[in-house]
């Protein structure tokens, strides 16, 4: 058995007592990461100098106070390249960044170190957020655990594939339009949007400010309650952070959900979801009506138009966040600019790769003269709808399922080239960024060697509800209990 599988309560025991030092944590990751990282190809940046070091801070700790220390302690760990980590080299999977070494440490990294995690190493992702394969990383792709022949999802495909490959214990991701769950979802684990705002973005290198969420990827739903715990609560130095009290997420995975009622949307059951997957949706519901759900057909009728918006949307703010790439301050800078005009437009042509490029001119064309109104105004409008269309449901239900993804992992290079095919792998879980609830993605079966995921959707600011229910599910399948055999 790998160290990796064992619960967080045991991990903890057999640290307190002396039986296990964070330290053989530490090698376990690294020692893994040999195994398989050239099949997966999860990570693109290793900190294995700082990990050790701070694994022999953390054991020595361990020795001098006897203190009870958190579940977290010791635990390895694996962070997004588009989440910032002093000393460590912050890419974004883009040549633009491939020199950038940030003097500070994400919020959430900082708490995490306050918990005593140690970071292994920083993973691959789709070039600025920009993607649902990691086939748009500058530097490589990654390739699914389950079958290397396929992708592990995007834009979080190096966490969720570390994960599933048993490299580190957890990692974080970033979730602007399903890039934590659909990963998640393709390569058999568990990843979970929190509500907006909920998590602070400080550090979180901008695609879409008002869309992206960092959040928890893991094996099995515990892990992702005990992670966003440590990670959740308001932050100064984040404007949209939300200034809620943290209930204990722990408390909520009470295995009961009788008598909840849950909404099971038909456009997310209809046309272009492959027949194997809504199958195992079936059989999801099924599960979750044994435990004592109520559940029942709903319509949310926006959803249709929720990827054109979302691009719309997403595609205007990336142009903005991204203006500040300009070869000027920081990153890739071209050589010998005839003047300042040709030094942005080299430093961007080189830096910048195709689908990062194409996003920037959907949004600047979204935001000009002349077309504001009939397109980026429209875009925020259909997303009032879509939200209305949430409200609506939940004044009656407590959570809303469907499947995470359409299909499940298709084969590298077989939509690369058409990137509308692309877009709309995105489709089921699109309407939640926009809208602002949790969702969470947990395995619900495998179709043809592949996994598939169960996305649940709760109300704004009701994560507890979505890990409930999640958790619920989980206790009465082995799904989440399934590794793949690399």
């Amino acid at each position: 058995m790998s160290l990796f599988d064992l619960r967080l309560q045991e991990i903890h025991k057999r640290l307190n007592d002396r039986s296990l030092s964070v330290q053989e944590l530490v090698d376990h990751s690294y020692t893994r990461i040999a195994e398989v990282e050239p099949r997966v190809q999860a990570f693109l940046k290793l900190d294995e100098e700082g990990a050790r070091a701070a694994a022999a801070q953390l054991d020595e700790l361990l020795v001098k106070d006897n203190s009870d220390k958190g579940l977290l302690f010791g635990l390895p760990i694996g962070i997004k390249d588009n989440i910032v980590t002093e000393g460590i080299t912050t890419t974004c999977a883009s040549k633009f960044l491939a020199n950038y070494d940030p003097i500070y440490d994400a919020t959430v990294v900082r708490k995490l170190k306050a918990a005593g995690s140690v970071t292994i190493g920083k993973l691959n992702m789709d070039e600025f957020a920009m993607g649902g394969s990691n086939e748009n990383s500058a530097f490589h792709p990654t390739y699914n655990p389950w079958n290397l022949e396929h992708v592990p999802g995007g834009s979080s495909g190096g966490s969720a594939a570390a994960v599933a490959a048993g490299e580190v214990y957890f990692a974080l991701g970033s979730d602007t339009g399903g890039s934590i769950r659909q990963p998640a979802a393709y390569c058999g684990i568990v990843g979970m949007k929190p509500t907006y705002g909920l998590v602070s973005r400080f550090g979180l290198v901008a695609f879409a400010s008002s869309l992206d969420q960092i959040g928890p990827l893991t094996k099995n739903v515990e892990d992702a309650a005990y992670l966003l715990q440590a990670i959740a609560g308001h932050d100064g130095m984040d404007s949209t952070s939300a200034k809620v009290d943290i209930p204990d997420y722990r408390a909520a995975l009470t295995g009961d959900i009788r008598g909840l009622r849950v909404a099971i949307p038909k456009e997310y059951m209809g046309n272009g979801i492959d027949p194997e997957v809504k199958e195992r949706i079936q059989e999801a519901i099924r599960v979750l009506e044994s435990l004592g759900a109520v559940c029942e057909e709903v319509s949310l009728p926006h959803t249709q138009y929720a990827v054109a918006a979302y691009y719309l949307l997403a595609s205007s703010e990336a142009s903005s966040n991204l203006a500040r790439f300009d070869g000027v301050r920081y990153g890739k800078r071209a050589d010998n600019p005839e003047n300042l005009l040709d030094l942005y437009h080299k430093s961007r042509s080189e830096g910048f790769g195709p689908e990062v490029k194409r996003r920037i001119m959907l949004g600047t064309y979204a935001l000009s003269s002349g077309y504001y109104d009939a397109y980026y105004l429209k875009a925020q409008k259909v997303r009032t709808l879509i939200k209305q269309d949430f409200d609506q449901v939940f004044a009656n239900y407590d959570i809303v399922i469907g499947p995470t993804a359409p299909t499940t992992a298709f084969r590298i290079g077989e939509q690369v080239d058409n990137p509308l095919t692309m877009y709309l792998n995105d489709i089921l879980t699109i309407p939640v960024n926009l809208s602002g609830n949790p969702a969470i993605s947990v395995p619900c079966g495998m179709v043809n060697g592949l996994p598939v995921g169960l996305q649940i959707i709760g109300k704004t600011l009701d994560d507890a509800m979505v890990l409930r229910v999640a958790h619920a599910f989980e206790q009465n399948t082995e799904h989440h209990k399934k590794r793949p055999a690399l």
